[in-house]
């Protein structure tokens, strides 16, 4: 069983339609597949009716950005109702922030001398529930001033960059808390993909695990050999979920293809198990996994 939890649709900054996105993932074997777009959940109905199609399982969840101690961190959220007032709360902020960056960002660049204009970024945009730093990116490549979206970042849109503009996100603990009173489990995203190794560190990993954190995204891209095996060591001693995922943004990434890393279908079991009993103790109607 091939199993990828962590993909983008064009409702985020992925490249493909929730619908291509699902097809794309039956073409590349996986048995399952979450469709994680940042914060939002919008792409979930059309992913659905793909799937059900498609014969392909389908794990309903999102990206949550956070910022904990001062650090930004991805949130994977799967199976929560996302209509639970405070879970809906913090996803509407994060996306007002998303979307108010924008023409701060614009207008950095058009300083920088590159005649770019909002309407140029909706354009790309279409189909997001907010858009934000990737299709500003997309939109540099369209009008030729770099030649990808990594080329886009590194010279302009990351941090320290002339066009970088930071934005809300929503603090981790509250967040976590809000995904699992929305009957959903977490995962945190390749912990040490952003910031280094050991941020966080062991004790910190354990401080979020009696939080309620269920799981760390270990099989990433952005870690290496020496990074897996240690976030996995960490994963043992606390009992947390290993998952494994490409993190998959269609034409928006290299090098992140379906199923480049995958999940371990015990590992798997364990946080749809987990998923369960976060549902029941809820008591919301939370979303089950699109079975085929």
């Amino acid at each position: 069983m091939r199993i990828d939890l962590h993909t983008h649709s064009r409702a985020s900054d992925g490249t493909d339609t929730p619908s291509g996105l699902v097809r794309a993932a039956a073409e590349a074997g996986l048995d399952v597949v979450a469709i994680t777009d940042h914060d939002t959940a919008s792409g979930w109905a059309e992913a659905t009716e793909a799937a059900q199609q498609l014969g392909i399982d389908l794990v309903r969840g999102m990206e949550i950005s956070t910022i904990h101690l001062g650090v930004g961190v991805h949130l994977l959220a799967y199976l929560p109702d996302h209509t639970h007032p405070p879970l809906d709360e913090a996803l509407t902020k994060v996306l007002a922030g998303r979307n108010s960056r924008v023409p701060a960002m614009l207008e950095r660049l058009r300083e920088l001398g590159i005649d770019i204009e909002a309407e140029d970024v909706r354009r790309v945009s279409d189909g997001t529930a907010a858009t934000g730093r990737p299709h500003v990116a997309d939109t540099l490549v369209e009008l030729g001033v770099v030649d990808d979206r990594t080329d886009a970042f590194r010279q302009f849109l990351n941090p320290g960059r002339p066009a970088y503009v930071d934005r809300y996100a929503a603090p981790l603990l509250d967040t976590m808390r809000a995904v699992i009173d929305a009957g959903g489990v977490t995962v945190i995203a390749h912990p040490w993909g952003r910031h280094g190794p050991d941020q966080p560190d062991e004790a910190g990993l354990a401080a979020l695990k009696d939080a309620g954190l269920a799981g760390i995204e270990v099989d990433h891209q952005d870690h290496d050999a020496d990074d897996r095996a240690r976030l996995r060591a960490i994963a043992r001693n606390l009992g947390l979920v290993v998952t494994g995922s490409s993190d998959y943004h269609g034409l928006g990434k290299r090098n992140h293809d379906l199923g480049i890393n995958t999940t371990d279908p015990d590992e798997y079991a364990r946080l749809i198990e987990l998923a369960a009993a976060a549902a029941q103790r809820s008591g919301r109607d939370t979303p089950d996994v699109v079975s085929s």
